[in-house]
């Protein structure tokens, strides 16, 4: 399927707008009088967002990312079970997610590459 340019600037105009109000919408809805986040009740949905939202976000993203390969192929299996117990074991020893999310992802792609 072939894209103007037209469609694409409209895409893109319509992308960068929805990337902009999601950036812009927590400012927007617990600003106080001054401009800043203020209140007890904005702190304290903005301190159960801040536990909850990580977690949440990451399950979701594991369970997506392990689902493909079990429904595709189970030879694709192999590598995504073992570079995910990777991550999470780096994690857990390291506890920094810039470690074991490009560790994980190195090693997803060294196994992929090499055995498959």
């Amino acid at each position: 399927m072939k894209t103007g340019v037209g469609e694409a600037l409209v895409l893109s105009i319509a992308m960068a707008a929805a990337i902009f109000f999601c950036r812009i919408f927590p400012f927007l809805f617990f600003r106080g009088k001054n401009g800043s986040v203020s209140g007890k009740r904005a702190g304290a949905f903005l301190s159960f967002v801040e536990k909850t939202v990580p977690p949440a976000a990451m399950t979701v993203l594991t369970f997506n990312s392990l689902a493909s390969p079990v429904q595709a192929n189970y030879r694709e299996l192999l590598p995504v079970l073992a570079a995910a117990a990777f991550t999470a074991i780096v994690h857990l020893w390291r506890r920094n997610p810039l470690i074991s999310i490009f560790g994980g992802t190195a090693l997803y792609m060294l196994l992929f590459r090499f055995f498959l």
